[in-house]
């Protein structure tokens, strides 16, 4: 693996995966805006290495935005040789142990365990070779991003924010956004459900100032390391140290009690006070492809900077899927399915988070079924753990193909029979679900398929020769309806919408999923149509099971539209300014043939601007 991050530059410089930008490059809007578009290039573009940023450091984008590049940051050749590892190492570890030389044979597996274990290291790492404390400190010469027009300001977006509980001890090392507040403070965006929120409740319950160290670059492992769904008992640096196949070594900050990756480019070392009143943070484009809106948080307070001489910063954007974090998200399916097949779902052969789903609201269980309802019994373990807790739609499957190969799921879909196949819920969600009745808290649906069989013939599609449009619904795509049994109605943000009296009207039969959307959605591919449907709705609001049919509005809820009593945000895209300045300086980026900016067509969604409408 990777002994610091310049070594991984280089492994995706000789793979073909990497740009240098000579030119210079502003980190406020416009470095967002030329990886945006790389990261939209077909298979996750390359790497974006800027050279020149108007401060003293490189900034790397994209790293693990690929197949290829999360493989070669996990050191793997594909992400199926990591889930193939981890499979051996569960089946070993779990082997029947009936005789002594059975057992005598763990002892070379417990050794090599063992070298995954992070370890102290005595005096300084190379993350502190150049050292700032006190008034020397100022996060201002660092090339701090400003992704979106109507972020809030600049935010550290690939920070691993390392915390300890005041009572176990136990490290944690999660990624939570930083929003830039001053020269020696920041926001600390964490989330109710959140390890470090924990921590932060256990120190305020004791009074008590709550050290935090966050850092930046290192082997690109680390960051990996502190996405993934790990239980809050186990270090993040075990599976960093499995995936490296060797420990991370770790040396004493110099303001705070806690340890760091020797080998990280930079330490953002402080504190939070949870005696202190929260401070406002926000908006900032999210992965939701949506700005999270402004909120409070706790403040960060640094007490010094030390990094490696040579350091580059590490950054990453979120907005409009797919981005970077779509291709960690799919190294965590594979990581992640044995232990859940182990601890929960032996039945599980399978498990997909489309990147439309933005990672939590649309899922797709592959399982082998041997008694009735354990579809409905795998939607209700996974809806139980972890991060799943976080899913709002879930396709339960029997099948022995690729869920992910055109036509598997739309033929099963087609067969569907409802009302029975289908379970409503309500449970926790993603506070970043702005569709949500309640923050935190909303919908969930399932539909259980693995008793549909391609055996099983599919009610004939009927159509009207000519629409009549009416109940609010203003033109059809029926394009979908004989291969998944869809049809999407188009209609007015604020329209009184009866989507089952218009399928009543029209006499349509054999459809089984009638979805409405935003006028504005009728020029958008599939792909796109649905990120925004799953984003926009809520199965305990917006979902109807009737006649044999499933009606989900998806349209807009902003302004009081179905009874919505949220603000609603707007969709991620650049501004006009900054799309109009990368396309007037593309020739000096170097970065090949023209990419037209993507927030051209996001920005056709946005009614007015701003972060919310």
């Amino acid at each position: 693996m990777y002994r610091n991050l310049w070594e991984y530059v280089a492994a995706l410089e000789r793979a073909g995966e990497l740009v240098r930008v000579a030119a210079e490059v502003d980190p406020v809007l416009e470095i967002a805006e030329l990886t945006d578009r790389e990261s939209k290039r077909p298979g996750g573009g390359r790497a974006l290495l800027f050279e020149r940023t108007g401060t003293s450091f490189p900034v790397l984008t994209n790293m693990m935005g690929s197949d290829r590049r999360i493989a070669l940051a996990l050191g793997v050749e594909s992400l199926d040789d990591l889930t193939r590892r981890i499979e051996s190492l569960f089946s070993e570890l779990t082997a029947p142990k009936t005789s002594l030389s059975d057992k005598l044979r763990m002892l070379p597996l417990l050794e090599r365990m063992s070298r995954w274990l992070p370890r102290n290291r005595r005096g300084r790492g190379a993350c502190q070779q150049v050292v700032r404390t006190g008034d020397e400190v100022r996060l201002s010469e660092l090339p701090v991003l400003k992704c979106w027009p109507f972020d809030g300001g600049r935010f550290v977006t690939f920070p691993l924010v390392h915390t300890v509980d005041p009572e176990s001890g136990v490290r944690n090392v999660g990624m939570y956004r930083m929003q830039v507040f001053s020269e020696r403070s920041t926001g600390m965006h964490w989330h109710v459900h959140k390890t470090g929120e924990r921590h932060y409740r256990a120190y305020r319950r004791l009074g008590r100032r709550m050290p935090v160290a966050v850092c930046l670059g290192g082997d690109p492992a680390y960051a990996y390391a502190a996405t993934a769904p790990m239980p809050d008992d186990l270090d993040e640096y075990l599976l960093a140290g499995f995936l490296r196949g060797r420990p991370v070594e770790l040396v004493r900050c110099l303001t705070c009690d806690l340890r760091v990756p020797a080998d990280c480019d930079f330490v953002i070392e402080g504190y939070v006070d949870p005696s202190e009143e929260k401070a406002v943070e926000g908006p900032f484009g999210d992965h939701t492809g949506f700005y999270s809106l402004e909120d409070l948080y706790p403040v960060f307070h640094v007490t010094a900077i030390t990094r490696r001489r040579d350091a580059v910063y590490p950054a990453t954007i979120v907005g409009v899927p797919p981005q970077e974090d779509a291709y960690i998200a799919k190294a965590t399916e594979r990581i992640f399915l044995a232990p859940i097949r182990r601890a929960m779902l032996p039945e599980a052969d399978d498990l997909w988070m489309p990147w439309q789903g933005v990672a939590h609201n649309i899922a797709v269980a592959n399982i082998r079924t041997a008694y009735p309802g354990q579809g409905l019994k795998t939607a209700s373990s996974l809806w139980g753990a972890g991060q799943m807790m976080f899913n709002k739609f879930l396709l339960v499957v029997s099948t022995p193909d690729d869920v992910r190969q055109a036509g598997v799921l739309a033929s099963l879909l087609r067969r569907v029979r409802l009302p029975e196949q289908a379970l409503l819920s309500r449970g926790p969600l993603d506070v970043l679900d702005h569709a949500s009745p309640q923050a935190g808290l909303g919908g969930k649906m399932a539909v259980d398929l693995t008793g549909v069989s391609p055996e099983d013939v599919p009610a004939e599609i009927r159509l009207p020769d000519r629409w009549e449009f009416c109940c609010g619904v203003t033109s059809v795509d029926c394009s979908l309806a004989e291969i998944w049994g869809a049809l999407v109605l188009f209609a007015g943000r604020s329209a009184e919408v009866d989507a089952e009296r218009f399928v009543l009207r029209n006499e349509v039969q054999g459809v089984s999923w009638v979805v409405v959307m935003d006028a504005a959605a009728e020029e958008f591919p599939f792909s796109d149509r649905l990120w925004l449907a799953a984003a926009a709705c809520d199965p305990s609001r917006d979902v109807r099971l009737s006649g044999g049919m499933a009606f989900f509005d998806a349209r807009t809820k902003a302004g009081g539209v179905g009874g919505f009593a949220r603000r609603w945000p707007n969709v991620v895209a650049s501004s006009p300014e900054t799309i109009a300045r990368v396309d007037d300086r593309w020739a000096e980026y170097d970065l090949g043939e023209f990419v037209e900016s993507p927030s051209l067509r996001y920005l056709k969604l946005q009614e007015r601007p701003g972060a919310e409408f």
